[in-house]
């Protein structure tokens, strides 16, 4: 009756992700507009879905395992060398000034 060889476990594994993702992590895109955040996650799980589709189901896990490097290199490395804390991206002011950001979480104008 139950099957993990269908593109509804696959679906549901990328969304399962990607809702761990924004609770744990998405105090770090509050500055961005949540209409982005919706298109990144809807494009997040088709593109784990095209993968599975397409190459298959080593492939897709060989993707979600990649990004998952990406997430641990930038979170636990990149950003507390840059001298935020990668888990509560504070102190704020440093994070959005590696961002390019003002206080408020703005873009800066670019200097002409």
């Amino acid at each position: 009756m139950w099957s993990t060889e269908t593109y509804w476990f696959d679906a549901t594994l990328a969304t399962g992700l990607l809702m761990l993702g924004h609770l744990f992590f998405g105090h770090f895109e509050a500055h961005k507009p949540r209409w982005r955040l919706l298109l990144k996650s809807l494009l997040g799980v088709a593109m784990v879905l095209g993968i599975s589709a397409t190459a298959g189901r080593g492939w897709t896990y060989a993707f979600i395992g990649l990004i998952g490097v990406g997430v641990v290199v930038v979170h636990g490395w990149w950003l507390p060398k840059q001298g935020v804390n990668g888990w509560t991206g504070e102190p704020r002011a440093r994070y959005y000034e590696l961002l390019g950001l003002d206080e408020q979480g703005r873009r800066r104008p670019r200097d002409a």
